[in-house]
């Protein structure tokens, strides 16, 4: 008995085909709608974490800013060694600098920016090597003239297949060695940083080359885990509000960032973000819905005397009602499947477009599609119901 129903619901789809595909254009851009918002967002807030997570676990950096005193005081070195020695928890800390440059190489130049660290600053960073080694403890130290390139350093100035290793290149007027090419970690490597086109050297060559003082910009901690890190903040707080004597009501001329907190923080805007788009895109469902309604509403009337004869020779008027909700389940359901996959073109195209990472989740969209033939049941009850409970004489008086 279904079959021949459903069969008759295509049938009469076919003849009004035009019009079935309009009835369905509600849903298929409600369906496309959502999935691609959600694929999108979910695609935003993965590309977020892992630029957060290039910036470490369990770090803390540590920045100079604007105190009561008038303009940011830099750190030392024996800020830094401070915290080494007196903060409880703390694994690795190392201060950093950075400063714009030109690098050169075999006629090739490409705008970089050279920082100066350490090696404790790479194992808070977790930054790692590709090929090659890190700066040797003498290396460091001593302030040698050694770097490591990123990624995008080695393409834009060595020839594509060689090798940069132990080649010589010049930072404006500085020349150093390649001992290393570091792993593509992506943006969002510190403040005002792509952590791919950085040259990094030792931070006394850097401290004496490039930037002209023994300043440092700003520090990492890396923490162990097993610390609270509102404890370890608090400890911070004291040590350096003790060091650049602020007394009192002071204001702090530093801020510390946790990269925890910063990572949960965006995960949750992006989510919430993600859940009001795709709110907006089930309004837009929703409406396609009514539009079902409404449509289905139109062969009622224009079939009633179809329906009058059916009524006439036996037919039962849940056989009726059936008949007009499988209709438009049937739509409903064409109108979903055609939305899903409108949304994985739409959503791959979207994030290849703006490099985001294209994450298909199979939940979202067979809860579209379920979605939609819940769609077709709840918006075509009403038409079927009306059309099982005509009058046959009536109907078949109809004209």
């Amino acid at each position: 008995m279904f079959g021949a129903t459903l069969l008759l619901a295509f049938r009469e789809i076919r003849r009004h085909l035009l019009r079935s595909f309009l009835t369905t254009l509600g849903i298929i851009i409600g369906v496309a709608a959502v999935i691609t918002m959600v694929t999108l967002g979910n695609g935003v807030t993965a590309s977020i974490k892992d630029q957060i997570s290039s910036l470490g676990s369990n770090v803390l950096i540590v920045f100079p800013v604007q105190g009561d005193r008038g303009r940011p005081r830099p750190f030392k070195q024996a800020d830094v060694d401070a915290v080494s020695r007196q903060i409880a928890g703390v694994v690795d800390v190392s201060g950093s600098v950075s400063s714009s440059v030109t690098a050169f190489h075999n006629g090739q130049s490409w705008r970089t920016t050279v920082q100066g660290v350490g090696n404790d600053f790479l194992r808070a960073r977790s930054v790692e090597v590709e090929s090659g080694r890190a700066f040797t403890n003498e290396e460091e130290s001593a302030g040698k003239n050694m770097c490591l390139i990123g990624p995008k350093v080695q393409k834009a100035i060595f020839v594509a297949g060689s090798s940069p290793l132990g080649e010589n290149i010049r930072l404006n007027n500085v020349s150093c060695t390649v001992i290393g090419v570091l792993k593509e970690r992506g943006e969002g490597g510190g403040p005002d940083q792509d952590s791919d086109n950085v040259v990094m050297v030792p931070l006394k060559m850097a401290q004496r080359r490039f930037t002209g003082s023994d300043d440092i910009q700003y520090f990492v901690i890396k923490y162990d885990s097993a610390y609270a890190s509102t404890a370890i903040q608090d400890s911070l707080v004291g040590l350096l509000r003790e060091r650049r004597l602020l007394q009192g009501a002071a204001t702090n001329d530093f801020n510390i960032v946790d990269t925890a907190q910063v990572n949960q923080a965006l995960g949750a805007a992006t989510g919430a973000l993600t859940a009001m788009v795709a709110v907006n895109a089930g309004i837009s469902l929703l409406v396609g819905g009514i539009g079902i309604m409404n449509i289905i509403l139109v062969p009622v009337t224009e079939r009633t005397r179809e329906i009058g004869i059916r009524l006439a020779i036996g037919a039962l008027a849940r056989e009726v009602q059936l008949q007009f909700l499988t209709e438009a389940v049937v739509l409903c359901c064409f109108g979903g499947g055609v939305g899903i996959a409108l949304a994985f073109i739409l959503s791959w195209g979207m994030a290849s477009a703006i490099d985001v990472p294209f994450i298909f989740n199979p939940v979202v969209n067979v809860m579209s599609f379920l979605f939609s033939a819940l769609m077709g049941i709840t918006f075509g009850y009403y038409p079927a119901r009306r059309a099982s409970k005509l009058d046959p004489i009536d109907a078949l008086r109809h004209e």
